[in-house]
């Protein structure tokens, strides 16, 4: 019998979709208010895979993504999710939404979004939310899969996830010196994580 080890922690982003800069602005601080500091923002990327969200969003429209400082638990994956969809009824105006979402993370061998839709390829979590495996990385970069969102497919944010892997890199090894990586039971797991989150 394989003995329980601990997972590493992972780095959590959120790609924010929406139309107005001051819309963003009030989501990034509402992201802030619930898991810290941004420790990388990318550019503003005109996102022009698709017009489904313009009849509530209007147009144009532009994907960023943002990344949290502190490595978190890939178990906090299903309260991000639901915490987006607050930060996003929460910034509604007159019923429609003005920002979207969308919460996932990276770490050194795949990207991973959270999805409140049912899918062939994604794995149920909790609380409705499932697991949706974008990318995985290979010769270089995190390869995109044929159900992977079409703006990640188009290699539009590989320079982006490249420098976040880099960043994550670093901070995995100072983790990894810590020695917080061992057998662990679910409870000491999130001590190790706390601690480490907290240092």
């Amino acid at each position: 019998m394989a003995d329980v080890s601990a997972p590493c922690p992972v780095k959590y982003f959120v790609a924010i979709l929406f139309r107005e800069p001051a819309q963003a602005a009030a989501a990034i601080a509402s992201t802030k208010q619930r898991w810290g500091d941004i420790d990388f923002e990318g550019a503003d990327h005109l996102f022009d895979v698709t017009d489904y969200y313009e009849p509530e969003m209007g147009a144009p429209l532009y994907r960023r993504l943002v990344t949290f400082g502190e490595l978190m638990s890939p178990a906090a994956l299903v309260d991000m999710k639901l915490a987006c969809n607050d930060i996003e009824e929460h910034l509604a105006s007159q019923g429609k939404r003005t920002v979207n979402l969308d919460a996932g993370y990276l770490d050194h061998n795949k990207t991973l979004l959270a999805s409140a839709k049912e899918a062939g390829q994604k794995v149920y979590l909790d609380k409705g939310i499932y697991a949706d495996l974008a990318g995985r990385y290979k010769k270089g970069k995190y390869q995109p899969f044929e159900w992977s969102f079409p703006d990640f497919r188009d290699g539009r944010y590989d320079a982006e996830l490249l420098q976040v892997r880099a960043a994550y890199m670093a901070q995995l090894k100072q983790w990894r010196r810590k020695g917080a990586r061992k057998n662990l039971n679910g409870e000491k797991l999130k001590e190790v994580l706390l601690n480490f989150q907290q240092s």
